[in-house]
């Protein structure tokens, strides 16, 4: 007999315990799954130009990493990057927009993934410049580089390194 609620007591078997162990396992899992499905769900719109080889590869990069990707080219990028509001220090060859957030230069998706899950209180991600070994920059040379966390006021701070 329970003390407190005056119920009959009844063991908990092994296998009950396994059940129940095993079933709040795969609840918690498949919110994960939802959580991270739902991140890489997020549209990126890029902003490049036509011309450019290296933004084509880093779409395709993000693209294979499950995100759905709509590009727009245009010829001159000044006007977009104005808007979006990438300080001049961050640019780089292309921009996206993701959410609220933007994406300036060859910046991995997996770090795009984890703001996306994070949300950050900052205007985006950036790899300034053009650094070998970066997604859409792939060759024989790795070059080490930050990925920078643009703040809302324009700070900078890194995010990841790579």
């Amino acid at each position: 007999m329970n003390r407190k609620s005056g119920h009959p007591s009844q063991p908990v078997s092994f296998a009950q315990r396994v059940f129940w162990g095993s079933s709040l396992a795969a609840v918690v899992g498949v919110l994960g799954l939802l959580a991270t499905q739902q991140s890489v769900a997020a549209g990126i719109v890029v902003y490049k130009s036509p011309t450019c080889g290296c933004c084509g590869k880093w779409v395709k990069h993000m693209e294979d990493a499950g995100f759905s990707v709509d590009v727009e080219n245009r010829g001159d990028l000044t006007p977009i990057k104005a808007e979006l509001g990438v300080p001049g220090r961050m640019q780089s060859c292309h921009t996206a927009k993701v959410g609220d957030y933007i994406v300036e230069g060859h910046v991995p998706a997996d770090l795009v993934k984890r703001m996306l899950d994070e949300k950050p209180d900052i205007k985006g991600l950036a790899v300034p410049g053009m650094p070998m070994g970066s997604p859409g920059m792939e060759g024989p040379r790795k070059d080490p580089y930050n990925v920078i966390a643009i703040g809302n006021d324009g700070s900078a701070r890194v995010y990841a390194q790579r």
